[in-house]
């Protein structure tokens, strides 16, 4: 899934050399390598032996209905099947000459297992099919209650070789184990099944008769294999654990109960204290333990208030508030899950100064998110306030972007501060923002290459317009930050102080224009050039032509036999590569992303550009929670998440989400930490209510918290959870009445189990070809959000146009005005990707990267529309403008959205009401309630977009129309509306009196709203 904000960055690198990555563990064969059997040619008189699994089914009875392939159906219901042995039941059936058979199931009264709508297609020998999965073992063997056991490749009293086999990487949930004994035959694809044995292994006994050894390899049963990158594996006699590829013989039984854990922690090390005024930041590197630290105790002595312990999640202690020039010494312990304590670590002491003299950060507003609709902008792309920043990158002149005149880092905070009255005055009070921190990588702007991610990208700020400023200006005037966050992976360059890899270089007559000589005085930043290449985008600290010491990258510096396009030779470890062995699997994942739907999406590289980060990883999480703690610090309002699918629930329910939680309570109260929005990108691009029918990779599966304890360690519970949810299926998830009247009446919400993560609405992204189109498909997917009034809805974006379309929507106006009519009252925040307001690039490719220039592109430079001075007087009210932003302002969908933001802004059912369509009739209608007791306010809406509507059963009283301030009174529980035409709308608004009185016509007519 991930997308074109990460730019395909166009490296001299062969295909072949790529694609050399893609294999990694899993590796798609039809046999391993070396196996001397290959797929059996069926012969005539062919049979088929058919296990079926009615532990989830039930039935009274089961019958098989197949037809051979080539072949005609069995009569309806087919062929009934015998008692096999404890939860199956089996079948043989004569195929003939046939190859395979297409089979279906039923109970013989009408209910089917027919592979929802497909039929299953199964071949010769033996074969099971369990929960929709089909795989070629005997599940009889061994119970002795199997009438007809498929005898073993070996048989006979000899050698028994017991096989462990590792799942936690693959997650594969059915696993055969393809052999051949010393001198022996392989057995028939895929070789027989392995059974579970505990959380994360399954295993087999197999007899090797009188050999000592075997050739090995494993599959899903489905032509998935681990055949060890093709050398498959040899394994001995006795017991064998196979895990992540590395073999262990003689192993121990890895399900064996371990022994109460009585070992405490290492002590920490290197704990360092650093004071900035009246505050210490105290870090240290992570413990070692037998089984994993849990926590840490942080001690602190000195000052009035004397000894002072707290417990900490992370390596990351900040400590605040403290008296002016004290000395104060610090101590840590770790802890395991046992409560083993270690020793205490060698102190670290700090002294603090002097007290600020007023507070550098910033405070977020701390209101409903719902009240906010939303503005995006790509920082670098939207309006220029200091040339001094602007940087091209190595990639400006070959993008076109240099002829253009157009740095691909041009727009900053300066830029962004100087037009917030011109985002103000479209009615808009919260901005979401690109990724802030310092990225790397040759084609960057975006931000989602992130290289540092404790310090903001110097390309986006300069003097007085720092990103604390951006923030305090933007407060200032009554709106909201949401900064873009990345959790899931860091630049292909690693992320600075946590690991950064070293590649193989050399400055040959080849290679020497791209690889910049070494200054041990320079330290990238993004905007200093350095001396001796007088490039801004630095690279001398990345490569060497020695191994570096303590190097895991296989064959390092040894040539690949692939050139690049130019015919440059290419190296081993030239550029990072997740398969490489360059990145330590304590930090990144070791793999690239084979399934956008399965398990390996959420554990893998989703592109060279994109280094996966292993978020199970304690020091990964520490690393992220404290880069983030530093922005929550500034007092942004919340944060956007990029590729929240591509991180398990687990982990964002178990570390940082609860992490965000904690620090915003910490710092700013809980009122705050309530209203700070988190909304993630759970990137499901189809038209249905779950993704292909996988509850981990869908929205709405990421607002709810987990429903049982899971084991604790990160990855295995990662692992337990995606199978738990997956065997659950769509039919036993969560619902949830939150986004919904009860009638006419709003009831309080229950959030109990709300996640702390809202959600991008893709669903109706994906369907905003046509406004009610979306609206159909979005109201169909509410009851499985914890809550569908903060869904976050756009039209297009950075990544995509409505059904997938790689280009900015060009519906035409009408059609833009229609969907804005939706967004703004249909529940849901409203967002606006910069530039919509003018169909900006319509139809133009939203990105393609550096192999054209950005100015063609739906991220082309938006300043020039925005010259000359503006001010606001008001959300949606402009007091004054010069220049070409003046005539930016003068656009019929300027006009449009600074009304509706003007109407929505003025109803309080039109934010925060739930909805219903209970009683009325029309294409896009729907009524809304909010009621609050706590501060009076009860709002009723009654809401037609485009068409005719009546509403029946609604309260009695009088209805004003916010549009066009037409009256209505209501005596018999009946409203009826004409339709207004595309893009219009109505909003009549029961007049509930006093503070709750309706507002009647809100603003003036404009070319839509009239």
């Amino acid at each position: 899934m991930k997308r074109s904000p990460h730019l395909r960055l166009r490296r001299p690198l062969a295909a072949a050399a790529a694609a050399a990555g893609l294999l990694g563990l899993l590796t798609a064969a039809p046999d391993p390598a070396g196996s001397s059997s290959a797929v059996p040619v069926a012969a005539a008189g062919n049979t088929a032996t058919v296990f079926y699994y009615t532990k989830t089914r039930d039935w009274s009875a089961y019958s098989l209905h197949y037809a051979p392939d080539g072949g005609a159906w069995t009569a309806v219901p087919g062929v009934r099947m015998e008692a096999a042995c404890t939860d199956w039941v089996k079948k043989t059936v004569s195929l003939g000459s046939s190859a395979g058979l297409a089979a279906t199931f039923n109970n013989g009264n009408g209910v089917w297992d027919n592979n929802s709508g497909k039929n299953y297609a199964l071949g010769t020998g033996t074969i099971t099919v369990k929960d929709g999965v089909v795989a070629h073992s005997d599940p009889c063997a061994g119970t002795g209650t199997d009438p007809d056991p498929s005898p073993s490749p070996t048989s006979g009293t000899g050698n028994t070789a017991s096989v462990y086999y590792s799942t936690t990487t693959v997650g594969w949930s059915t696993t055969n184990l393809h052999y051949q004994p010393a001198g022996g035959s392989w057995t028939a694809v895929p070789g027989v099944g392995m059974e579970a044995a505990c959380t994360g292994w399954v295993k087999r006994s197999v007899d090797l008769g009188t050999a000592t050894n075997m050739q090995a390899a494993f599959n899903n049963g489905n032509g998935v294999w681990d055949n060890n990158n093709g050398g498959n594996y040899t394994l001995h006699a006795g017991v064998s654990t196979v895990k992540d590829r590395a073999v262990t013989k003689d192993a121990a039984d890895p399900c064996a109960a371990e022994p109460a854990d009585t070992e405490a922690p290492a002590a920490p090390k290197a704990v360092k204290a650093d004071a900035d005024g009246v505050s210490v930041v105290l870090t240290w590197e992570p413990s070692t333990d037998n089984r994993g630290v849990t926590k840490y105790q942080v001690t602190r002595t000195g000052g009035s208030e004397g000894v002072m312990v707290s417990d900490v999640g992370s390596t990351v202690f900040s400590d605040a508030g403290l008296e002016e020039k004290t000395a104060y010494s610090y101590t840590v312990k770790a802890v395991d899950a046992a409560g083993n304590t270690s020793a205490a670590s060698a102190a670290a002491k700090a002294t603090t100064g002097t007290r600020p003299p007023a507070p550098a950060q910033g405070k977020p507003l701390g209101t409903d998110p719902r009240k906010d609709p939303i503005y995006f902008v790509l920082t670098a792309r939207f309006n220029d306030g200091d040339a001094g920043n602007n940087r091209g990158g190595s990639q400006d002149v070959k993008s076109g972007n240099a002829a253009n005149k157009d740095p691909m880092f041009r727009g900053d905070f300066k830029g962004l501060v100087n037009k917030l009255d011109y985002i103000k005055g479209l009615g808009f009070s919260a901005i979401w923002i690109t990724p802030v921190v310092l990225n790397r990588s040759d084609y960057d702007y975006h931000g989602y290459h992130g290289y540092d991610f404790y310090k903001v990208d110097g390309r986006l700020e300069s003097a007085g317009a720092s990103y604390q400023d951006l923030i305090n200006a933007a407060h200032a005037k009554g709106m909201k930050i949401y900064q873009d966050v990345v959790y899931n992976h860091s630049s292909r360059w690693g992320a600075k102080g946590l690991y950064t890899p070293t590649v193989y270089g050399v400055r040959d007559d080849q290679w020497s224009w791209y690889y910049d000589e070494k200054n041990e005085g320079f330290e990238y930043d993004g905007v200093s050039v350095e001396t001796k290449s007088g490039k801004s985008y630095y690279n001398g600290d990345l490569w060497s032509t020695a191994e570096p010491s303590g190097n895991t990258c296989l064959n390092w510096g040894k040539p690949t036999g692939s050139t690049s396009v130019e015919g440059y030779k290419i190296y081993n470890c030239q550029w990072p590569n997740p398969t490489s062995g360059m990145f330590p699997k304590e930090y990144y994942h070791n793999c690239w992303l084979g399934n956008w739907e399965g398990e390996d999406s959420r554990s893998c590289w989703l592109h060279e550009d994109l280094a996966d980060f292993n978020t199970e990883s304690a020091p990964v999480q520490n690393y992220l929670i404290g880069a983030y703690n530093k922005y929550i610090d500034m007092g942004v309002d919340g944060f956007r998440v990029d590729t929240a699918v591509h991180i398990p629930r687990t982990t964002w329910n178990r570390r940082f989400l609860p992490a965000i939680q904690e620090r915003v309570t910490q710092q700013f109260g809980a009122e705050a930490a309530k209203n700070f929005f988190v909304f993630g990108e759970v990137g499901a691009f189809v038209n249905d209510k779950w993704n292909r029918g996988s509850v981990n990779h869908s929205a709405q599966f990421f607002t709810w918290k987990e429903r049982k304890e899971y084991n604790a360690d990160d990855t295995k519970a990662a692992l337990e959870m995606y199978d738990y949810e997956e065997k659950l299926g769509t039919g036993a998830q969560p619902t949830s009445s939150n986004a919904f009247l009860n009638g006419n009446v709003y009831h309080t919400p229950d959030h109990s189990e709300f996640s702390g993560m809202n959600v991008i609405d893709m669903r109706m992204h994906m369907n905003f070809g046509d406004a009610d189109n979306a609206y159909n498909n979005g109201k169909d997917s509410d009851d499985s959000y914890n809550d569908a009034t903060y869904n976050v809805v756009y039209v297009d974006s950075h990544d995509y146009g409505p059904n997938k379309s790689s280009e900015r929507y060009a519906g035409g106006t009408d059609a833009w005005a229609e969907n804005m009519a939706l967004m703004w009252t249909f529940r849901g925040i409203p967002t606006l990707y910069y530039g919509s307001e003018i169909e900006f690039q319509a139809g133009k490719q939203i990105d393609c990267g550096p192999s054209c220039p950005l100015a063609t592109t739906g991220r082309a430079y938006y300043g020039d529309h925005l010259a000359g001075t503006v001010e606001a007087s008001g959300f949606g009210k402009v007091s004054s403008a010069t220049g070409e932003v003046a005539s930016t302002l003068s656009k019929p969908l300027v006009k449009h959205v600074q009304r509706l933001n003007e109407i929505r802004r003025a109803v309080p059912a039109l934010q925060m009401g739930q909805y219903s369509t209970e009683g009325i009739t029309g294409r896009m209608a729907y009524k809304r309630r909010y009621t609050d007791a706590a501060s009076g306010v009860d709002s009723f809406a009654l809401v037609t977009v485009t068409g005719a509507a009546g509403y029946s059963g609604i309260p009695n009283g009088t209805y004003k129309d916010a549009v066009t301030g037409d009256t209505q009174v209501v005596s018999d529980g009946k409203l009826s509306v004409a339709a207004p035409g595309k893009g219009n709308l109505r909003v009549y608004v029961l007049d509930l009196g006093g503070s709750n009185a309706a507002p009647g016509k809100v603003g003036a007519a404009g070319p839509y709203l009239k």
